[in-house]
């Protein structure tokens, strides 16, 4: 069983690393969002790719719908089952393409400030506390947490690797001198 106060550290922590100080992912996702041009954000670097408009209405949704909510509901109510969730499908369920961008960046960077500061207002931190998934097995608030930071990391790299591809299909240049991707 964990400490509490380590618990609130980890918390603490983690919620920084999400968060728009400086370094924090939630700085640099919104950064890469803020400075994508137009052509670049539909850009597809595969035909089954995401293109970065998608990327950012699937982080509002996940901020929303599957990390914040989750997390909360294992972290509050262990016992009971976490809301599902349908990260591909909501693709077309939330019409990710008849969404304005800059609404969407700017309403995860909203979502984002909320989730922080829910975070920090935790009080007591069962992160050991755990639904049990029928095929998963155990699915813990720290689990929930630590994930929520990675997919952070996911998407950055995907978002660079978006950004990237489009560079090399638009400037008609080698980028071989750059190294390889």
């Amino acid at each position: 069983m964990s400490e509490p106060k380590t618990d609130l550290k980890t918390i603490h922590n983690i919620a920084h690393r999400l968060s728009f100080a400086e370094g924090g992912s939630g700085k640099v996702l919104i950064e890469l969002l803020r400075t994508a041009g137009p052509e670049e954000i539909s850009f597809r670097p595969g035909e089954k790719a995401w293109n970065i408009h998608e990327i950012a209405c699937h982080l509002l949704d996940e901020e929303i719908l599957d990390f914040r909510t989750r997390f909360f509901s294992v972290l509050e109510n262990p016992d009971k089952e976490p809301p599902s969730i349908d990260p591909g499908g909501w693709v077309e369920k939330h019409n990710y393409a008849g969404k304005n961008y800059k609404d969407v960046v700017n309403a995860f960077a909203l979502e984002r400030e909320k989730s922080i500061a829910m975070l920090t207002a935790i009080q007591k931190p069962g992160l050991n506390n755990a639904w049990t998934h029928p095929k998963f097995g155990p699915l813990s608030a720290r689990m929930f947490l630590n994930n929520w930071l990675a997919h952070d990391f996911l998407h950055i790299r995907q978002i660079l690797k978006n950004k990237y591809f489009f560079l090399q299909s638009t400037s008609g240049v080698t980028l071989q001198y750059a190294g390889d991707w």
